[in-house]
C-alpha cells in the first residue's frame, strides 16, 4: 500500500477523534513538537523502528519527544492514539502521521505556514509589513504561522515561502535566474 496513504488515514482518524474530544489544538501542538524532535534527533526514528525497544519505551520516548512530561503530563487523546498505533503495529510511522495531521489541521482551520528568509535581520516594522502583505494575499480569515530566518548566502533581499508558493526577491535568486537565461540563450 502507498506509504503516504496509511499515515494520512491515521492522521484523519486522529483529527476526527481529537475534534470529538475537543482536543484538536492540543494534539496539533503535540504533533508540531514531535516533528521538531524528529528533525533535531534523527536517532529518534531509529529507536521507534527498533524491534528490540519495547512498546512501553517507544510510547514514553514519543510522549517525551512530543513535549509531554511523564508521569505528570498526560493527554487522553494522545495516549489512546499511541495505544492504537502499538496495537496495529504502526508506531514506526508516527512521524509521517504527525506531519499528515499538521497538514490536515492547517487545511481545516485555514492556517498557512509562512517563512521569510532574509540576507540580514529584518526589524519588527519590516516583518509586520511583510505579515500584512502576506495576510492580504491570503485573504480574510486566513491564519498565519510566521517564521523568520537569516541566510547570508542570499547576499541581499529576501525570500517568502507560503505553502508551495515561493517569492524570491533575493540577489542570489536573481543571479541564478540571470545565469539560467544566459545559458539558455547560448
Amino acid at each position: 500500500m502507498n506509504e503516504g496513504l496509511i499515515p494520512r488515514r491515521y492522521a484523519k482518524a486522529l483529527l476526527a477523534f481529537a475534534c470529538e474530544k475537543r482536543a484538536e489544538a492540543k494534539v496539533y501542538d503535540l504533533m508540531q513538537q514531535l516533528t521538531l524532535s524528529f528533525e533535531a534527533q534523527p536517532a529518534l526514528q531509529q529507536a521507534v523502528t527498533n524491534p528490540f525497544v519495547s512498546a512501553a519505551d517507544k510510547t514514553a520516548l514519543i510522549a517525551t519527544a512530543a513535549g509531554l512530561d511523564r508521569p505528570k503530563g498526560s493527554d487522553e487523546v494522545f495516549d489512546d492514539f499511541m495505544r492504537l498505533l502499538i496495537a496495529r503495529g504502526r508506531i514506526d510511522q508516527i512521524r509521517a502521521i504527525a506531519l499528515a495531521y499538521i497538514e490536515l489541521y492547517r487545511a481545516k482551520y485555514n492556517i498557512f505556514n509562512v517563512k521569510v528568509t532574509s540576507a540580514a535581520p529584518i526589524d519588527d516594522a519590516g516583518l509586520n509589513r511583510i505579515k500584512n502583505l502576506v495576510g492580504r494575499h491570503l485573504g480574510q480569515g486566513a491564519k498565519i504561522e510566521f517564521a523568520h530566518a537569516v541566510d547570508p548566502s542570499l547576499i541581499g533581499g529576501f525570500a517568502i515561502s507560503v505553502g508551495n508558493e515561493r517569492l524570491d526577491a533575493s540577489i542570489a535568486g536573481e543571479m541564478k535566474q540571470l545565469r539560467q537565461r544566459l545559458l539558455s540563450n547560448s
